[in-house]
């Protein structure tokens, strides 16, 4: 959550976001003064909750999961869950407005490099004369990954979310707002390259894909669990690269469906193309169901 890894005071919601002319927005927050003596309040929290075990010291342990210098357990479960609560009420605003639309929506996660606005390029030129799509991205700064997706004649709109490290639902609702996706199209949201907070927070999507490069470890998906048991699809790209690094893809995958036992797994490569045959069969399988559902 923000309040763990720091982009921002739980108390504040996303309602500063402005466009440039070229179509690049950001977001800006007001931080509130801080609560007085609030350490000292919660020292004795501080020292009770972290747990060391065989060498490891395990701030995770309190009823929050999560520790927060200065904070009481108890206060972080308020705070998340006023987070959460305004998120998840824009994030159905969302979700309607993609039904009444026929959009289908997929909110890309993964660590920075894993390669995933390499493989929407690959993606949008190999599907682009089958289906309207359009790119939400999000990074701190730049527009250097909606400028990739531009190229490739889709529109993109990007946001920077400044020290933010996560998109939330209602920067994407606006986003959405002045992209205007075409109806019956796919929508795209690359999010910030981070595997923490994007995991809590649902931005109306139909389905999170975690991209998962060969580079990264086959224990990725055990030291940030929350990832991998909220997306529906993995991606583990970069298999173009398997006969140069040690990397076991059994292991990964056995890792993975250790955390979620119902996660889809692909092996891919946004080079070679590897693998992205029965990743756009799942796009027309899953926004064919999405389309049958009863509303």
């Amino acid at each position: 959550m923000c309040t763990v890894c720091g982009c921002g005071d739980a108390t504040l919601v996303h309602d500063h976001v402005h466009t440039r002319p070229d179509g690049t927005t950001y977001a800006h927050r007001h931080e509130p003064a801080s609560e007085p003596n609030a350490h000292e309040h919660d020292r004795h929290d501080h020292d009770h909750h972290h747990r060391h075990d065989h060498g490891t010291v395990n701030y995770g342990g309190g009823l929050a999961g999560v520790h927060v210098p200065g904070m009481s357990q108890e206060r972080i479960i308020r705070i998340e869950r006023d987070i959460l609560s305004k998120n998840d009420s824009c994030a159905a605003d969302n979700r309607r407005s993609f039904a009444r639309e026929h959009i289908f929506a997929l909110n890309f996660v993964s660590s920075p490099g894993s390669g995933k606005t390499s493989l929407l390029v690959r993606t949008i030129m190999d599907l682009r004369d089958r289906v309207a799509i359009s790119v939400i991205e999000g990074d701190q700064q730049t527009s250097n990954d909606a400028e990739r997706i531009r190229a490739t004649g889709a529109p993109a709109l990007q946001i920077n979310t400044g020290k933010g490290c996560h998109l939330d639902a209602h920067m994407v609702g606006q986003a959405v707002d002045t992209l205007r996706p075409a109806p019956r199209s796919v929508l795209f949201i690359e999010n910030v390259g981070n595997l923490v907070c994007p995991a809590a927070f649902d931005l109306g999507e139909a389905h999170k894909v975690v991209v998962l490069s060969t580079t990264e470890g086959e224990d990725k998906p055990l030291k940030y669990p929350d990832m991998f048991a909220a997306a529906d699809l993995m991606l583990l790209n970069k298999s173009d690269l398997l006969s140069h690094i040690d990397f076991d893809v059994a292991a990964c995958m056995a890792n993975a469906l250790r955390v979620n036992p119902r996660l889809q797994i692909l092996v891919v490569s946004a080079r070679t193309g590897e693998g992205l045959a029965a990743f756009y069969a799942w796009i027309d399988a899953s926004a064919a169901r999405m389309a049958a559902a009863p509303r």
